[in-house]
């Protein structure tokens, strides 16, 4: 090959070379900032921006973190340890009074409350409700003025509103998450084998310890308080619950009051839905009805085992079309304890009408 290709490649290489290692020498030397930076102006936050940070602002000097301790029993050692959980609440009234869900302080020996000032107090809890995974506890020693949360609606909810919640997850406190309505009137089942109807399902971000805390609506009102997420993981999928606040209004007076809600009833049990599915049944199939209770008195008939034979089924209460025992409990509950009830029923094929009397299956 001719020598003067490789001279003239040798050179043009040795240049390029030259050329690189002077660049970066020269921006080593020249351009080094040895200095903090120069802080940059910004123009003014968006108006998204300030109303997200006005709401957080109002409303996190009402949210709490609740830690709890269980104390479990040692197999065989005729002991127990402990075993501590975490959750979040809210402020409901000034007089100490705190909301959070009932599964956060279950079988909880001593409850402490982190303050908005970050002094932590005992608790005591006053009033549970299993069926709307609620429960209320007051605080002890209280020295600061607490700000009770503002309380909004939840009847007139739109499935895309801008929702936000507060609170503890995996211990970080004062988290806010933010997300739109993703469905309303889902259905919860609650620690108590009922359910809580009318749910809402947001895909703001729930994780474990924003049980108990606040779902606010864009103008800062409480609309629900945060109580479950479906995950395999047991962390956030992107789908979440809270407890409805028309609900939480009417129930945690009564915690307040009485530390019970009246669980209204008429002494039944009802089949699974399966069985509904199965033999394509529509309505709440009675399966058993307790002996002595207002069921048993109206006349209402259960499953017959031996015979192998379907017994009474609601179809209606009230005049209103059900379909499921939360339908159902709705509706009882709706009614109120101490009043009677019409039943629309099913039997071996014929419509038929029952009066019944709705009592507190809770009651001493």
């Amino acid at each position: 090959m001719d020598p003067k290709f490789w001279r003239y490649g040798t050179i043009w290489i040795l240049i390029i070379a030259a050329v690189w290692l002077g660049e970066r020498t020269w921006r080593g030397t020249f351009f080094v900032e040895p200095q903090p930076r120069v802080v940059a102006p910004r123009a003014d936050l968006a108006d998204s921006e300030k109303t997200t940070i006005a709401l957080f602002e109002q409303a996190a000097p009402s949210v709490v973190y609740i830690f709890t301790r269980v104390d479990a029993p040692i197999s065989g050692f005729g002991s127990s340890q402990g075993r501590t959980g975490a959750g979040s609440g809210f402020v409901w009234d000034q007089a100490g009074h705190m909301v959070t869900n009932f599964h956060v302080v279950e079988g909880a020996v001593r409850v402490g409350v982190k303050l908005d000032s970050g002094r932590t107090v005992p608790a005591t809890v006053i009033g549970r409700s299993p069926d709307h995974d609620l429960a209320v506890i007051r605080v002890e020693n209280m020295r600061e003025r607490l700000q009770p949360i503002t309380v909004g609606a939840s009847a007139d909810l739109k499935v895309g509103q801008t929702v936000f919640a507060i609170g503890n997850p995996f211990g970080l406190d004062r988290t806010l998450t933010t997300g739109i309505i993703s469905a309303l009137n889902r259905r919860l089942p609650t620690a108590s084998g009922r359910e809580v109807a009318g749910v809402i399902q947001t895909d703001a971000a729930i994780n474990p310890g924003n049980s108990g805390g606040p779902l606010l609506d864009s103008a800062g009102r409480l609309i629900g308080v945060n109580t479950a997420i479906i995950s395999e993981s047991g962390q956030f999928a992107g789908i979440g619950f809270a407890v409805p606040v028309d609900v939480v209004n009417r129930v945690v007076p009564l915690l307040i009051r009485d530390g019970r809600v009246p669980r209204a009833g008429i002494g039944i049990v009802v089949a699974p839905e399966e069985v509904n599915a199965r033999l394509g049944i529509e309505g709440v199939i009675v399966a058993r009805v307790a002996p002595g209770t207002p069921a048993a008195r109206s006349g209402l008939r259960g499953l017959d085992p031996q015979a192998g034979k379907v017994g009474d089924v609601i179809v209606t209460v009230g005049g209103k079309t059900v379909r499921t025992l939360a339908e159902v409990a709705a509706e009882f509950e709706a009614a109120g304890v101490g009043r009677e009830v019409e039943l629309g029923i099913m039997r071996e094929g014929r419509r038929e009408t029952l009066r019944v009397l709705v009592i507190d299956l809770n009651a001493p």
